[in-house]
């Protein structure tokens, strides 16, 4: 029988020759992650079920990234334990605040060779679906699944039907593959691929960039998907050269095709050439809007970065149409590289200049203001335009404040004007 790429990736962890949509199964997994906010629950499970180890302590990843540089004593508290636990068990991949491989955990997990094609990953956090822009089966679960695989090394999943998203042309600067997923979200709806695998094919594929497709596999699950997963290309492993050389020069992956006559639940046809600037209005990922086709909304904040476009290539993104300009007066802008690489290098490339000359505030990597957490959460009735993957009522803040989701150019764009705008050349 004829199966996907995600299907053909399961098939293999499960040590089956085949799998069809619907079918429960149970799969090895290659790596597990939990973070500051889902962690802590996962060892108080994992501590009851008497397991005397972790099952392999190079696949366990633990990264305290959303309330870090700690922003009180409940999250310093929960860092303490995700720190014991790491050390009690010597675990190689728990990612500390103040070390050079530091950050958001959706950044820095492919930043430093944790994700190889043909992985099966899970993750307590629903964006763990990035990693699907390697090859990569990957999406997000709960503390207790995470507590059970961290002693087991497996877990189950219900095998997911495919959409077939095939990608012609490319995108049209300043339109960037965030404005492509929140464009498909807004097409299908944020249950539009609920529990199916969103996966990006046809010759559109090879301009994206790698920084794009781990935006679009990122909000996958915005549009209720299971996973989002790209093909492996000459980008992939190009990518895979530089974060992950000695994992490639030992051939430490596998790649999977789907087969040509597998079925789809749907295929939808997309030209790039034809994606706008999007914008996703309150309160959800799917209200989406056309840059051009609305009045004027005035802003109080924008925030460049997070999982979603934190990193490099967003930050050199930002630079650009920030470069020689200024941040509208009583409008804050915050900007947050996705990890302590991408803070280096672009202190190294003299783009935190530029975003502190325009009138921004830099800060250390972390998830922070995207889930309302620190460092930029919204009073009542203020306005910010993100490049973060959410805007559910109280996202960032108060529950009459609004997030307004963009891609790059338009968060910049609007910082300077003050309101939402397109990005001047």
């Amino acid at each position: 029988m004829a199966m996907t790429l995600t299907q053909k990736i399961l098939a293999a962890h499960a040590g089956l020759e085949q799998v069809e949509d619907g079918q429960l199964i149970e799969a090895k997994l290659d790596l597990v992650l939990g973070n500051d906010v889902t962690a802590p629950p996962a060892i108080n499970i994992f501590e009851k079920t008497g397991a005397k180890d972790v099952f392999d302590r190079d696949k366990v990843a633990l990264v305290p990234d959303h309330f870090t540089p700690n922003k009180d004593i409940k999250s310093a508290e929960h860092c303490l334990q995700m720190r014991q636990f790491a050390k009690r068990f010597n675990l190689p991949h728990y990612y500390e605040q103040g070390e050079a491989e530091m950050g958001v955990e959706h950044v820095i997990l492919p930043e430093n060779g944790l994700v190889m094609p043909g992985d099966a990953i899970i993750g307590a956090d629903s964006h763990t679906c990035t990693y699907g822009a390697l090859g990569a089966f990957a999406t997000g679960v709960g503390s207790t699944d995470l507590a059970c695989a961290m002693a087991t090394g497996q877990t189950w999943f219900r095998v997911p039907a495919a959409i077939r998203f095939n990608l012609k042309g490319s995108l049209k600067p300043p339109v960037t593959g965030k404005d492509l997923i929140l464009h498909l979200i807004g097409m299908i709806g944020v249950d539009g691929a609920l529990y199916q695998s969103m996966e990006f094919t046809g010759p559109g594929v090879a301009s994206l960039s790698m920084a794009e497709r781990l935006t679009i596999c990122n909000m996958a699950i915005e549009a209720g998907g299971k996973n989002g997963i790209f093909p492996v290309d000459e980008k992939t492993i190009d990518y895979l050269k530089q974060y992950a050389p000695k994992r490639y020069e030992a051939g430490d992956y596998k790649i999977w095709q789907a087969d040509e006559d597998a079925v789809y639940a749907r295929t939808i046809e997309i030209d790039l050439s034809q994606v706008p600037l999007t914008v996703s209005f309150p309160h959800l990922p799917d209200n989406t809007r056309v840059m051009g086709t609305f009045d004027p909304v005035e802003i109080d904040q924008v925030v460049i970065g997070s999982c979603t476009n934190g990193r490099l290539e967003d930050m050199r993104l930002a630079a650009k149409y920030l470069k020689g300009r200024k941040v509208a007066k009583g409008v804050r802008l915050i900007v947050l590289p996705g990890s302590q690489r991408v803070w280096i290098e672009s202190l190294k490339e003299g783009l935190l200049e530029i975003f502190a000359e325009a009138g921004a505030v830099v800060s250390a990597p972390t998830c922070g203001p995207c889930l309302g957490g620190h460092m930029g959460i919204l009073a009542s009735g203020e306005r910010c335009v993100s490049t973060t993957n959410r805007n559910f009522v109280g996202r960032m803040g108060h529950q009459k404040s609004e997030v307004y989701l963009a891609g790059v150019p338009v968060a910049c764009a609007s910082a300077v004007a003050g309101r939402i705008a397109a990005p001047q050349a």
